[in-house]
């Protein structure tokens, strides 16, 4: 991978990481840009390929939020979580119990 080939994919996680807790309201570019200390156009790009993805969307304000298709992503990995645990306190409660089971 070329140096501005992996720039750019850091680039794209960077903004991913800053657009969390930004669902519902969004961020601007311009706020992605200055909170990343990168140029606007950068940012620009970034969000387009995060969007092509469909990992960002564009709200009718014109501000950039984690799509719906990442969000599923991240309650998949929370269910899954969930059902990990469901399974060791399962397994938990039958060796506090004794059951040979």
């Amino acid at each position: 991978m070329s140096k501005a080939t992996s720039t750019s994919a850091r680039r794209v996680l960077r903004v991913l990481k800053i657009l969390k807790g930004h669902s519902l309201r969004g961020l601007s570019n311009g706020d992605v840009a200055k909170a990343l200390g990168e140029s606007p156009v950068n940012v620009t790009r970034a969000l387009q390929a995060l969007a092509e993805e469909g990992m960002v969307t564009q709200l009718d304000t014109g501000r950039w939020a984690h799509s719906v298709a990442l969000l599923q992503i991240a309650q998949a990995h929370a269910n899954e979580m969930a059902g990990a645990q469901d399974r060791i306190m399962e397994l938990n409660r039958r060796i506090l119990t004794g059951s040979q089971n």
